[in-house]
């Protein structure tokens, strides 16, 4: 009988991880002063935590244990659906970080298999910065590029204000105060000088319409989306009220 994907008690972890440690050469004694599995080999000693799945506390458990031993395993029974997915990515990237090993449980017609993805080693936070370089980098620039924070941190469900998302607000600003505008004016008034073109052409938010070669002006999505950045579009306002332009086509509107 198949029983891959029966819910496992920590007692049946116990078997094939104790006989695993065995068969590589270990003497192992179960719950050594509060250890579930104690293993030692030329002077070595290894700690496996067993538990029936991933837990804050079980983490926990595993590092105090990193105190007594020189490597500590937490025992778990294989995922059957999540391993692969980002969400296991991020867990593995955790254990790593903790420096535990991780040791996966399965069983296929009452035969038990063991699978050890991951093996206690030092972490090292350098090179993981450094394979990462790239996204350290696009958050530093992400900031940069943003005028203000008008975000909610922690908020679900709510659009972001992202750099992007700025750029556009300013562009539709400068069309709501002074009516159609060529991408050349706009970057006259400040707009972002390499993204301008490229986001009225792809009119990612649907704020804007071509209503003749070269000259763009604000949809009526992106009047009504405006109203819900006044405080960003407030500080847009100002900022273009500051430029002296002496070409306009439309009347600006009042900051105040």
């Amino acid at each position: 009988m198949n029983n891959s994907n029966k819910k496992m008690l920590e007692e049946e972890l116990w078997s094939p991880v104790n006989e695993f440690l065995i068969d590589q050469g270990y003497t192992v004694r179960s719950e050594v002063k509060y250890c579930d599995i104690s293993a030692v080999k030329d002077n070595e000693l290894i700690v496996v935590e067993l538990k029936r799945s991933l837990s804050v506390d079980l983490l926990v458990q595993a590092v105090n244990r990193q105190k007594i031993a020189d490597s500590v395993y937490i025992a778990v029974p294989k995922p059957q659906k999540m391993i692969g997915n980002s969400k296991w990515k991020n867990i593995c990237h955790l254990i790593r970080r903790l420096e535990l090993g991780l040791i996966l449980v399965s069983f296929n017609d009452d035969k038990a298999f063991i699978e050890i993805p991951i093996h206690p080693e030092t972490f090292d936070r350098k090179k993981s910065q450094q394979i990462n370089k790239k996204k350290r980098t696009n958050i530093i620039k992400e900031i940069n590029e943003r005028n203000g924070d008008y975000n909610i941190g922690g908020s679900k469900g709510r659009k972001l204000v992202t750099a992007y998302r700025e750029s556009s607000i300013f562009i539709a600003c400068c069309l709501e105060l002074f009516g159609p505008l060529s991408p050349k004016k706009l970057r006259e008034l400040g707009t972002d000088p390499k993204k301008t073109t490229s986001i009225l052409s792809k009119n990612f938010y649907g704020w804007f319409k071509n209503i003749e070669k070269g000259l763009y002006d604000l949809s009526e999505e992106g009047k009504k989306e405006l109203k819900d950045y006044e405080k960003l579009a407030h500080y847009y306002y100002k900022r273009i009220n500051n430029i002296n332009t002496k070409e306009s086509n439309g009347d600006t509107k009042s900051c105040d």
